[in-house]
């Protein structure tokens, strides 16, 4: 059975145009129902400034509260139950989350918290469940305050439970300070597996090329057309959080890896950025980054700013050499939205299409295989007559410019990538010199 729920919007009089709050609006609706909340209120909130006490004002509260007995009982006879949570679209202090509950006689949810209940439910690796615990202990280990009611219960003991005289908030904060540690250690040890995979990979090198946007722009629908592959793919938010990668040939034959990551959002807090980091980290390896941003959006100028105020971490920007923008879902619009929406379009950079169709995906392939081509070196290198192994691998991988044959060697001019270069260096070193 779904929670029955309740959505407040609050925001600043003089911070939002209307656009901004419908976009706002919406977002909690989404953000709700990707844990299937069953949503039956949902209100913006203007305010003049946030009452510390309580984020919204106390005469606010009271037409809300109002507003909730009404609706139970005008639809006693088609609810299962009162308003049971009520999610406030906004970042609270534990003190106003506390204040809120107890006048709604509700569980009350703010930004942050929804936010890891959805990563929570979405995460699948063992990376992704330790920073998703992570960031969560570190949400809860400041809200203490609001999670017993038997704070001033003292308790007797000994060993790890604590000495006599220890109040239960003392043992409840030791004890999460102590998985937090814990915690950290195992994460220590999943990413230096990972960089243990990576460097192996690094033997036999692909280039990267990572797929990054605001979530539910369709980027889990792309990677799947690309790649052929099944993974999960959905009209909700976060439906991917944990990277995912796949072998792409791109029609020149060039093989590289696709890497599918977590959904981007507004206002997402430093922490769960930083507890999330490391799903990112092939950002700052990758080849070639296609941001894939959703054109049928109204809110995607907001969207598109959004994420790039995540990735000014990761020193890129829209106008950084690889980036290629990726405007999807193209077959959402018609005619005139297309070239309403689609009117800043750069030549050589920027590229519109439709996961859904494959309109445009072609195209695509071809954009980053040229992206790729601009990252070749020309190189000369000589090698014995007798290599044929390795004569043929170099027309196979490269692009031979000249060649030239004596008695006992043959000399090279060719251009190559860098994932090519890479494997020339770790399997052939030792059959050819550099001239």
């Amino acid at each position: 059975m779904s929670t029955v729920a309740a959505i407040l919007s609050p925001f600043l009089k003089k911070d939002l145009s209307q656009s901004e709050i419908d976009y706002k609006r919406e977002e909690a609706i989404n953000l709700a129902q990707a844990i299937q909340l069953d949503v039956r209120y949902v209100e913006d909130i203007a305010l003049r400034a946030i009452t510390p006490a309580t984020y919204v004002g106390k005469g606010v509260i009271e037409r809300i509260k109002g507003e909730f007995e009404s609706l139970t009982e005008e639809g006693a006879e088609h609810l299962e139950s009162p308003i049971e949570l009520v999610y406030v679209d906004a970042h609270l202090s534990p003190v106003q989350q506390r204040n809120l509950e107890k006048a709604f006689k509700a569980k009350v949810i703010d930004r942050i918290g929804l936010i890891l209940e959805i990563f929570g439910a979405r995460a699948q690796t063992r990376e992704g469940q330790l920073q998703v615990e992570l960031a969560a202990l570190d949400y809860q280990k400041s809200r203490l305050v609001r999670s017993w009611t038997h704070l001033e219960r003292q308790r007797g003991g000994a060993g790890f439970m604590g000495g006599p005289g220890e109040r239960q908030i003392e043992i409840d904060r030791r004890l999460i300070s102590e998985r937090i540690t814990m915690l950290k250690k195992d994460l220590d040890k999943v990413r230096q597996n990972r960089h243990l995979q990576k460097r192996n990979r690094d033997k036999v090198p692909f280039p990267i090329v990572a797929l990054v946007g605001y979530t539910n722009a369709g980027k889990s629908t792309l990677f799947n057309r690309l790649t052929r592959s099944n993974i999960m793919a959905k009209d909700m938010l976060f439906a991917t959080l944990d990277t995912t990668m796949r072998k792409l040939s791109l029609p020149n034959h060039q093989e590289v890896l696709l890497s599918d990551t977590v959904g981007f959002i507004s206002d997402l807090p430093t922490h769960l950025i930083a507890a999330f980091r490391a799903t990112l980290e092939q950002l700052e390896y990758a080849d070639v980054i296609l941001h894939v941003k959703d054109s049928a959006s109204p809110a995607m100028q907001e969207q598109e700013r959004d994420v790039y105020d995540i990735l000014k971490g990761f020193n890129l920007s829209r106008d950084t050499a690889h980036v290629i923008e990726v405007y999807n879902k193209i077959d959402l619009l018609d005619a005139e939205k297309r070239l309403d929406n689609l009117r800043y379009l750069r030549d050589g950079k920027d590229i519109a299409v439709s996961a859904l169709t494959g309109e445009g995906c072609d195209e695509l392939l071809d954009l980053i295989a040229s992206q790729l081509t601009k990252k070749h070196e020309t190189l000369r290198l000589i090698t014995d007559i007798k290599n044929g192994a390795f004569i043929s691998w170099l027309h196979e991988n490269s692009d031979v410019l000249e060649e030239e044959y004596s008695e006992k060697q043959v000399s090279f001019t060719l251009r190559i990538g860098p994932a090519g270069k890479g494997r020339l260096v770790h399997h052939y070193s030792e059959l050819f010199q550099l001239s």
